[in-house]
């Protein structure tokens, strides 16, 4: 599978588990929404999330995406991650939303929204992608 397939897939499958990289070495997974966007793929998070502080720290990730149920079709993404942080991050933040839930009822209300969760946007370029084989 290449890249651009991997990405494709998350147009339509936004479940995921985001691995980064504990202070120890040992792996941090957390259950995340993914879209396509930017240099690869995003999601919305904290600023105070685990995630993100492992992020600074070490910006390699994985993330495996998949389809609404368990077992079926998905896609490993290796990447980079980078931060967008407010207020840089709101009108992302907002397309962000659009491509995963459509239309908010009220964008004012999300926008408080985003400002009083301090959420940022993780912005993950992606290197490598797979399966390429099945079984």
């Amino acid at each position: 599978m290449d890249i651009g397939q991997a990405i494709a897939f998350t147009a339509e499958n936004h479940r995921a588990v985001l691995s980064t990289w504990r202070r120890d070495g040992r792996p941090q997974l957390t259950p995340v929404t993914v879209a396509p966007g930017g240099p690869g793929v995003i999601i919305s998070t904290r600023e105070t999330a685990m995630k993100v502080k492992n992020i600074e720290r070490d910006p390699r990730v994985s993330l495996c995406a998949f389809v609404d149920r368990f077992f079926g079709p998905h896609v490993q993404l290796d990447g980079t991650a980078s931060i967008l942080r407010l207020p840089e991050a709101m009108e992302p933040l907002v397309e962000y939303y659009r491509s995963v839930s459509g239309e908010h009822p009220d964008w004012d209300d999300y926008r408080a929204a985003m400002a009083r969760d301090r959420r940022v946007l993780l912005q993950i370029t992606v290197e490598a992608a797979g399966p390429n084989t099945w079984g």
